[in-house]
């Protein structure tokens, strides 16, 4: 487990670099494009610092971004004594650096874990889990989410919804200056709101194939490592267990449910009940959580 453990943290940092990389690329392409069809090279710079503007924004805030879309609330060791005390234990446990703690008022049960490292990590809980977990089971989901934090999970994970959510955006962006850019303009600028608006469809078609294949490259695996590597921390995988079968059961969708942020949560944010159905193997591939059975047996055959 500790080569394996390692060696999936490498990867992450890989996989990270690599996913910046590609994003810088793609928007230099863009750049390049529209600085060769205007004949103006500011253009191209402008991309540039679009680029690197994004990428180290999605490095140093996207934790907050996050925190923002899903509506997380800080919570204190006096409003929230037995979650704070939990994750506190299994902190020093894990060797980790005490997270903050955040808070989601949202009836359904889940979790996540988000932030750039160990030392700026953030672990959230919806009001909803707090109340239909025991503690045990709730020991058993934050250790999940503090294996996130200590493999190396989060970066990666937070990283993606900035990136995707900008390509997402900056389709829509070219669609409106496309269709409503000046009409009465020049003939060249007129060829100009055409290719624009081709980008902008283009983008606006790659941008849910971008975000799954991203989601592939994140791999389900993570959320069995995280189980495995949690159940480790607790010592007591059934904790875990019986808290992925309680949360399954719940079929609501959260209120701030987001495709962006759903590979996140410890759950499909959206309510799709996997348990106790049958799941072909082509849908399998394109589900952000492995079917709960099968994390469920897993963790019981560490027992």
């Amino acid at each position: 487990m500790a080569a394996n453990l390692y060696t999936h943290q490498d990867g992450n940092v890989a996989k990270t670099w690599l996913l910046m990389s590609l994003f810088f690329v793609l928007i230099m392409m863009i750049g390049w494009f529209a600085s060769w069809y205007l004949q103006d090279s500011a253009v191209l710079y402008i991309a540039v610092f679009v680029s690197i503007g994004m990428n180290i924004a999605s490095y140093w805030w996207s934790d907050k971004i996050v925190l923002k879309l899903t509506g997380a609330k800080p919570a204190s060791k006096d409003s929230h004594y037995e979650l704070y005390t939990i994750v506190e234990n299994l902190s020093i446990t894990a060797g980790l650096p005490m997270p903050k703690v955040y808070v989601i008022t949202d009836a359904v049960p889940n979790a996540f874990a988000t932030g750039r490292n160990k030392e700026h990590a953030v672990v959230v809980f919806t009001t909803g889990l707090l109340q239909m977990l025991n503690k045990t089971e709730l020991e058993g989901v934050a250790a999940h989410e503090l294996s996130h934090i200590g493999n190396k999970d989060i970066l990666l994970q937070t990283v993606v919804v900035v990136l995707v959510g900008f390509v997402t955006l900056l389709s829509d962006f070219l669609i409106r200056i496309s269709l409503y850019g000046d009409r009465d303009s020049d003939k060249k600028s007129g060829q100009l709101q055409i290719i624009l608006m081709i980008a902008g469809f283009i983008l606006a078609l790659l941008a849910p194939v971008v975000a799954t294949l991203i989601q592939l490259a994140i791999s389900r695996k993570r959320e069995f490592l995280a189980d495995a590597t949690g159940a480790m921390l607790t010592r007591y995988p059934e904790g875990l267990a019986s808290a992925l079968e309680k949360i399954s059961t719940h079929s609501g969708k959260m209120e701030k449910a987001n495709h962006a942020t759903a590979h996140l949560f410890i759950a499909d944010p959206f309510g799709e009940k996997q348990k106790q159905q049958r799941v072909s193997f082509l849908h399998k591939i394109f589900l952000t959580h492995p079917p709960v059975e099968e994390r469920v047996a897993a963790l019981r055959g560490l027992r």
